[in-house]
């Protein structure tokens, strides 16, 4: 199956082969002769399975042949998106297949200055690429009109509903035309992201490209048991391994990334973060460093990763495991892409067995257990089956004090204080 099968027009064929694309994806192939004959979508891909080309493609193509020349331009296509990284990945894809054609995308997003984004799109906009705060922050200033819309595309509708934003986005698609082409992707399928699919999709058709929520079998999965006030000087050890040549590393928190970042420096070791405190310049000077192979490790959060497509990412290490396991998919994916080789390597302290637990159960597999490291530890209730039973150790919470407690206000310390005195 070629391109051109797919009945694509030539200028967009021109520009997939500046790209290098020759042959299309599972979810290209399956995709673009549905969009390109008008149908809504409900897509299970995870990302890295070619999906923005196949939405990008048909839009592009759609918006060739019904638009009028010498109109003025009215936003037509707008992409719905949960983070900054995504929404200007998508929008570089839109303006590379598009290469030789007229259309004008613009992205918006929060974290930057609002009037750069207000002055392009009184300037005219056919393809709009936002995430949900902005676009509702414009929409309410009266900036940005919705009232043309003929595609939308709301995607990664899953990670939406982690971030919050589903109400936004309910808030959007409010004020949408009824008439309009739908496309809704998302690499996993809650109830409450089934339910909204169902009540914004016309007759959809259902595609599936990769099973929803497996991990991908080119990425090498390994275990390290290891005390969490050891986690970084294991992280060191092993990034003197030559062999990883790039390093995306998990954090649960901020503050822990910023931590991890600041203990690699401390070992000579080149390393930045990005996470929902970063300005947009620094996320983005950060990504562009690691992706041009300036950087060798780059520490980020959940949500700032959501997204990144990074070519010939070597490792992906989770410092922390998280607390969803659907996450861990998302996590590891970001390796292994593209046909290549990866690895992931996972952390694990005693207080996250409960979590390795159920990553293991979701993803229906053992992973193996590195023993032979400098910061080994032995944990004798870890979970050896897809039956285990453990819940995560939470620490004992703290005792509260009132605000005004004075330590020599109560018998029991006095008599505690004469004691110390006596001994």
């Amino acid at each position: 199956m070629t391109f051109a099968k797919l009945q694509i027009i030539e200028p967009i064929q021109r520009a997939l082969a500046v790209e290098g694309y020759e042959i299309p994806t599972p979810i290209q192939t399956q995709a673009i002769p549905i969009l390109l004959a008008g149908g809504d979508v409900l897509g299970s891909a995870q990302t890295g399975t070619g999906k923005t080309a196949a939405f990008a493609i048909p839009i592009l193509q759609n918006l060739t042949q019904t638009t009028s020349v010498g109109g003025p331009r009215l936003i037509q296509a707008l992409v719905l998106t949960p983070t900054r990284e995504l929404a200007l990945q998508i929008k570089d894809s839109f303006i590379a297949y598009g290469k030789f054609m007229k259309h004008r995308t613009v992205v918006i997003f929060g974290g930057v200055p609002q009037r750069p984004q207000q002055a392009a799109l009184r300037a005219g906009v056919d393809i709009l690429v936002a995430t949900p705060g902005r676009l509702l922050d414009l929409m309410n200033q009266k900036i940005v009109d919705l009232s043309h819309i003929r595609f939308f595309v709301l995607d990664e509708a899953d990670r939406m509903l982690d971030m919050g934003f589903i109400n936004d986005v309910k808030k959007v698609i409010a004020v949408l035309p009824k008439r309009r082409q739908t496309m809704l992707f998302s690499a996993t399928m809650p109830e409450e992201i089934a339910k909204l699919s169902a009540s914004i999709l016309i007759n959809p058709t259902r595609i599936a490209v990769v099973p929803v929520e497996t991990t991908i079998d080119a990425i090498n999965q390994a275990i390290y048991f290891v005390s969490k006030k050891n986690k970084i000087n294991l992280l060191i050890e092993l990034l003197n391994d030559k062999r990883i040549t790039s390093a995306l590393v998990f954090s649960r928190t901020k503050h822990g990334a910023n931590r991890i970042v600041k203990d690699l420096g401390l070992a000579h070791v080149d390393a930045d973060a990005i996470h929902g405190n970063k300005s947009q310049g620094a996320r983005q000077a950060a990504l562009f460093k690691f992706k041009n192979k300036q950087m060798r490790v780059l520490v980020a959060t959940d949500i700032a990763a959501r997204g990144l497509d990074i070519d010939q990412l070597s490792h992906v290490i989770n410092f922390d495991l998280p607390e969803v396991p659907e996450t861990y998919i998302h996590r590891i994916g970001r390796t292994g892409r593209a046909g290549l080789e990866g690895a992931a390597i996972s952390f694990c302290a005693e207080e996250e067995l409960g979590l390795l637990n159920d990553i293991q159960k979701h993803i229906k597999k053992i992973i193996p257990v590195v023993k032979n490291h400098p910061y080994a530890v032995i944990y004798v209730d870890a979970p050896t089956t897809l039956t285990a039973k453990i819940t995560v150790k939470k620490p004992a919470p703290k005792p509260m004090v009132p605000k005004n407690f004075s330590p020599h206000d109560t018998k029991s310390n006095h008599h505690h204080n004469s004691r110390k005195a006596r001994q």
